[in-house]
């Protein structure tokens, strides 16, 4: 990451804060009753978690508000492009899986790349709770959070929509492809 100190500039985060609200104002389908204003006092006390809505953002995850979590008091925010982000696919799952190939590695892991930007993927009820807010992943399919269980046997969980639903696959967990990538959450 270029920026290892986690913090944006003023300019920056001025330039961010702009995107962030034109996107929350054109999509107001997906925070009734969210007041921008709470949303953007928050990001403004948390630069760490403004940095990290940056790195959602210059990876082509779109980065949106999708609820509030009222007993923990924070905003939660889901990449919300209508495809899989375009910066970060032709993934495997984790590092495990990265160092088991013996040729053709991927440049990184979806769980690595989350860790390094400061969020998290999407588990299988956040991805269908995404899903209720519009259709994504229509040509994509993005890695999700994979139980212990299955990962420990080699796999790792993917979904996408196709004809009007949501589906939820399995692959072994160091395949790649040009069109799978990842979808992260952020709280803040």
């Amino acid at each position: 990451m270029k920026n290892t100190n986690r913090k944006l500039s003023s300019e920056q985060s001025r330039e961010l804060l702009g995107v962030l609200k034109a996107r929350f104002e054109k999509n107001r389908q997906r925070h009734k009753g969210i007041d921008w204003a709470k949303v953007q006092v928050k990001l403004e006390a948390s630069p760490a978690k403004l940095w990290s809505l940056d790195e959602m953002e210059l990876t082509g995850g779109e980065p949106d508000v999708v609820g509030y979590d009222k007993n923990k008091d924070e905003y939660i925010f889901f990449d919300c492009s209508a495809e899989s982000p375009k910066g970060r696919r032709s993934i495997c799952y984790d590092h495990e899986a990265l160092e088991s190939r013996k040729e053709h590695k991927p440049e990184n892991s979806a769980v690595q790349m989350a860790a390094d930007m400061g969020i998290e993927l999407l588990t299988e009820a956040q991805y269908q709770d995404l899903q209720q807010l519009g259709n994504f992943d229509l040509k994509t399919s993005s890695w999700i959070v994979t139980p212990p269980a299955i990962r420990k046997l080699g796999g790792a969980l993917f979904c996408d929509r196709r004809y009007d639903h949501v589906f939820v696959y399995h692959n072994g967990a160091e395949s790649y492809y040009a069109a799978r990538g990842f979808r992260g959450s952020l709280r803040v």
